[in-house]
């Protein structure tokens, strides 16, 4: 049961911020749950804690400190719950003992953490392509985009296609390193 002071909150929090809490939890909300997942095996009490913690994050989020890793927070939330959930299910014996979930959650949060700089730096990277590469590259990975698909629709021999994309994709992976590399160093 939610309290009201909490219902109070949750309001006042989404009467100024519903947007950025709306943006952030879309943004993350597949990493959070596959985060969940790594650290329950079961499906379905996977999702029921997925559940919890959406709504916790939500009742919570007057704590987040904008400009912070949404992520990286969400997921401290999950961990929580996913330990509050194991508890309240004591009468079951655990599939697998508290210390092995929080070093599987800490390299779960390590991961995510590493998952997330490479997809900025893809982005980053991305955006540093030229206009054709781009386009072939936004062809061919739209959802349900083909390679064949690609060439069609840009009147190219699909060989042509094959070796545009190799180039891309060795001219993001050197771009990717470079970028990561330079972000260490800094």
């Amino acid at each position: 049961m939610v309290s009201r002071e909490t219902q109070e909150k949750s309001a006042s929090v989404g009467a100024v911020l519903p947007d950025v809490f709306v943006r952030l939890f879309t943004r993350d909300q597949r990493h959070i749950y596959c985060y969940i997942r790594s650290l329950e095996p079961n499906p379905v009490d996977a999702e029921e804690i997925f559940q919890q913690t959406s709504l916790v994050l939500w009742e919570k989020f007057g704590q987040f400190e904008p400009g912070t890793h949404f992520r990286a927070w969400a997921c401290k939330i999950a961990r929580f719950e996913v330990f509050n959930h194991r508890a309240s299910r004591n009468r079951v014996k655990p599939l697998f003992s508290e210390a092995f979930v929080r070093e599987i959650a800490e390299e779960a949060e390590q991961s995510t953490e590493y998952l997330e700089a490479r997809t900025q730096a893809l982005r980053h990277c991305l955006e540093k392509l030229r206009r054709a590469d781009q386009d072939l590259i936004n062809l061919r990975y739209q959802p349900g985009g083909t390679s064949r698909a690609a060439a069609r629709m840009l009147g190219r021999p699909i060989r042509s296609v094959y070796k545009s994309l190799s180039r891309i994709h060795k001219a993001l992976l050197k771009c990717i390193d470079l970028r990561l590399a330079q972000e260490d160093g800094v």
